[in-house]
């Protein structure tokens, strides 16, 4: 099926809601930052179940449980964690980027392959070759002694 081009914008998904859908859990992260690590909870994780959205369509629903079905646990939900800042609510920010371009990896449609043809240095190579070794193989014959 067809979806539309807006489904592989990441922007799209960010907009769409399932944002709203997720389930956000924060935790202490390691790393730098001092004291700042021990105190404040600043790791982001995203929980979002694809299964149980009620935004997707159930053709965009079975793309996505189909194209990311090694990312989702048990549950039936895809997490992405994120703990590069120091910020919690830059973490927050990167952690929506992420889930974001997974949700719109799942719908970018490859360019079908174009067959090339072999380059005109390619084929004259692969006919000498086959020269050399019919000489090769000619002068392996019996009574052939002129």
């Amino acid at each position: 099926m067809m979806f539309p081009p807006r489904y592989s914008n990441p922007d799209y998904w960010k907009e769409s809601g399932i944002i709203q859908e997720a389930r956000f859990q924060t935790s202490l992260s390691g790393g730098k930052g001092g004291q700042n690590v021990n105190k404040v909870s600043t790791k982001v994780e995203i929980y979002w179940s694809a299964e149980r959205s009620v935004i997707l369509s159930e053709e965009a629903r079975t793309r996505i449980v189909e194209k990311l079905a090694s990312k989702i646990d048990n549950d039936g939900e895809i997490r992405v964690t994120c703990d590069t800042s120091r910020s919690q609510l830059q973490n927050k920010k990167t952690a929506i980027d992420k889930i974001s371009i997974i949700i719109a990896f799942c719908f970018k449609e490859n360019k079908p392959r174009k067959a090339s043809k072999p380059t005109h240095a390619s084929v004259k190579k692969r006919l000498e070759g086959k020269k050399i070794q019919k000489d090769i193989k000619a002068n392996r014959r019996k009574g052939n002694y002129e």
